[in-house]
């Protein structure tokens, strides 16, 4: 027994000193090791990628590493890393740095590079849409499915047989929605989705265009009664990420399979696919229709266009005729010009006189739409740009749109496989013994889930979790729902909570696996602390510590010193005969109120007087007259066109300023003398000790 304790104590001895020549100690302050690894980082980021490595580089930045680690143990050993608000701060910068970390980076890259190339291409396509919740329960999803399987059966020419039909109407009764509508009386809904099933042949036949006509018998898209289910030219991004993929992959001329997205289930036509026309930005003048438009309004407003497209043609500016006669009034203001857009946004008509125009500055003839009559001038067309010049806008929108969360869906994948993810989907589904209704209601309790005995649900890296740990995020998920099935619902929740404990569970991992996020992670760490450490010491305590900031003042007073003034008074006049009459006054004795008197007495705009000081170089006119009394001569200010009689009331010699006149530089100073104080503190606590053999190696 001895001999084998003395194998593992080697054993453990080789590991530890191998972990030791992989990141030695670099120094110790106050005998805490600090590593190479953290120094070394932290050394490089401050030098630069390419640093100079020499001896002398290296330990002229010891003293700096050193003084701010000695101030992070300082501010360890106050409890800074303790308090609430650190805590809070601190992790809204780990989840900042995360974020990167938790998800897969190659899908993210291979979405960045597929969005790319999708936005060199348009797309024309119809749909037809079976509206599902994305929560629905399993009977109204198999409804749903049904009804667009169905109708995408006949948009191709095959139609449900009786039985079929009957076999839906089934399902159709026993939805959340039907069910309760059927028992309330209510049937005019379930007559709508019955009758869109029992009619698609009869539609079918009666149909030219089979998919677009059908669209307004079947689709739960409130805009298909405008648009036939016809979304017009779209590109990447402008749609939700299934959508658009069924979009991008399906052949022109065909019917898409079957689209799930959080609306419902979707089917596809695809009619048409272009090179983008990229990004183009116009200028319109437009003659609007009124509502319900007579032939004589119609004919009114083609005289109008033609009109105003004569004065185009004759070279008037089409800025101003855009301002003066156009009723778009949300462009006219702007001389007509409308937000840049790609194809697909406007009316057919508009964007095709308007991608027809070959150069900057062309206009078109007056273009004909449902919205009335236009005349169109290109500004600018943008081309798709390269990858590279896009890829920071295109990355940050990918980021948004529902696709990103495809990396975090696979990193969980990969988080499981490489941690044995086991689970056991008989000890989850004995909670159809403690849920009830009392869910719904948001009443339900945690402690009810204890009688199931805590049996492992899930492992994942060797950590169980239990049914009491389930239970306790159940609760924190309640909140008033509509009835519904309980214990589906507490499947959806059970994904929800797995996701989250497998995001966790990487997440506290990350240190370890990344050497990048742990050097970055500690940087934010002690750059708080030395933050907070030095406002309390150094920054607030200067503004603060009145007591202490008068004491240095009168200290260093004579530092703060106003040179020599001349207390002056400006008598600002309307004209020069007036700027006479005040030197007359002046000479008179007459003190100010009684010039203001009798100056202003026929207006108050004739005089105003301003005293002030002004040192040498403020004032070049009181420069010429740095002595006491009148000024010779009178001051034309330009500015103001005034004339000005200045009086030199006074000089003042040099003088120390008041701490009120000097606060802002005098903080300052205090501030330099309260850190230089402060720094002589640390090094006399904190005891440095280099280890010149491992600080040698740092490259």
């Amino acid at each position: 027994m001895k001999k084998k304790n003395t194998i593992v104590a080697l054993a453990l001895a080789t590991v530890f000193s191998g972990l030791q020549a992989q990141d030695p100690v670099i120094m110790t302050i106050n005998n805490k090791p600090v590593k190479k690894s953290e120094f070394e980082a932290v050394y490089k980021k401050n030098n630069g990628k390419e640093v100079n490595n020499t001896s002398k580089s290296v330990k002229e930045y010891v003293d700096l590493f050193s003084l701010f680690k000695s101030k992070v143990f300082e501010a360890e050993s106050l409890g800074l890393d303790t308090l609430s608000s650190f805590k809070s701060e601190l992790s809204g910068y780990r989840r900042q740095l995360a974020a990167p970390y938790l998800t897969d980076k190659n899908t993210n890259e291979n979405l960045l590079t597929e969005a790319y190339e999708r936005s060199k291409m348009e797309v024309r396509a119809s749909h037809i849409l079976v509206r599902l919740d994305e929560t629905a329960l399993p009977k109204d999803t198999l409804e749903a499915f049904t009804r667009i399987t169905m109708i995408r059966n006949a948009v191709q020419g095959k139609f449900p047989s009786a039985v079929e039909i009957s076999n839906y109407e089934k399902l159709l009764k026993n939805t959340t929605e039907i069910s309760k509508l059927l028992a309330g009386k209510d049937s005019n809904i379930y007559k709508i989705k019955m009758n869109s099933i029992r009619n698609l042949e009869a539609n079918y036949k009666a149909a030219n265009e089979k998919f677009q006509d059908l669209a307004p018998k079947t689709s739960d898209d409130p805009s298909v009664l405008d648009n036939k289910g016809d979304l017009n030219y779209f590109t990447v991004l402008e749609m939700v990420y299934p959508f658009e993929s069924a979009a991008y992959n399906t052949p022109v001329g065909q019917i898409s399979n079957i689209v799930r997205t959080r609306f419902g289930y979707h089917i596809l036509k695809v009619y048409d696919k272009r090179k983008s026309r990229g990004e183009i930005i116009v200028s319109h003048i437009m003659v609007k229709f009124p509502k319900n438009p007579s032939d004589q309004d119609k004919a009114n407003a083609k005289t109008k266009v033609d009109e105003i497209y004569a004065k185009v043609k004759s070279g008037a500016d089409f800025k101003e005729l855009a301002i003066q006669f156009s009723d778009d009034k949300q462009s006219s203001d702007r001389g007509g010009v409308l937000p840049a857009f790609k194809g697909g946004k406007w009316p057919k008509e508009f964007e095709e006189a308007a991608f027809g125009l070959n150069n900057n500055g062309d206009y078109s003839a007056p273009v004909l739409t449902n919205y009335g009559w236009h005349i169109i001038k290109r500004i600018d067309l943008k081309s798709v740009p390269e990858f590279n010049d896009v890829k920071n806008d295109l990355k940050n929108r990918v980021n948004r749109d529902s696709r990103s969360q495809m990396g975090r869906v696979a990193l969980i994948e990969k988080v499981k496989k490489d941690n044995g993810f086991k689970e056991n989907l008989k000890n989850r589904d004995e909670f159809a013994k403690v849920l009830d209704t009392t869910y719904l209601k948001a009443t339900w309790k945690a402690d009810r889930a204890s009688k199931l005995g805590n049996k492992e649900i899930f492992n994942l890296g060797g950590k169980s979790y239990t049914q009491n740990d389930f239970a306790k995020f159940l609760e924190t998920q309640m909140t008033f729902r509509s009835s519904t099935d309980v214990f589906e619902l507490m499947k959806v929740i059970y994904k929800t909570w797995i996701d989250e404990k497998v995001i966790e569970f990487e997440d506290s991992q990350l240190d370890k696996k990344y050497v990048d996020f742990a050097n970055l992670y500690r940087e934010y760490r002690d750059g708080i602390l030395l933050f907070d450490l030095t406002d309390q010491k150094v920054w607030s305590k200067a503004v603060k510590d009145t007591s202490g900031l008068r004491t240095f003042y009168e200290k260093n007073k004579n530092n703060y010193l106003w040179n020599e003034r001349a207390d002056v008074t400006i008598y600002k006049c309307l004209n020069e005969k007036i700027s006479k009459e005040v030197r007359k006054m002046l000479a008179e004795k007459k003190d100010d109120k009684q010039i203001l008197e009798a100056i202003n007495k026929s207006s108050q705009l004739n005089l105003s007087i301003e005293s002030i000081q002004y040192l040498k170089g403020e004032n070049k006119f009181v420069d010429e007259n740095w002595n006491t009394g009148i000024a010779a001569k009178d001051f034309k200010d330009e500015k103001e066109n005034k004339f000005q009689v200045v009086v030199v009331n006074k000089i003042i010699p040099k003088a120390p300023k008041t701490l009120g006149e000097c606060r802002g530089n005098l903080t300052a100073d205090y501030q330099t003398y309260l850190d230089s104080e402060w720094l002589t503190y640390l090094k006399s606590k904190y005891t440095v000790k280099v280890f010149d053999d491992v600080l040698s190696t740092v490259k």
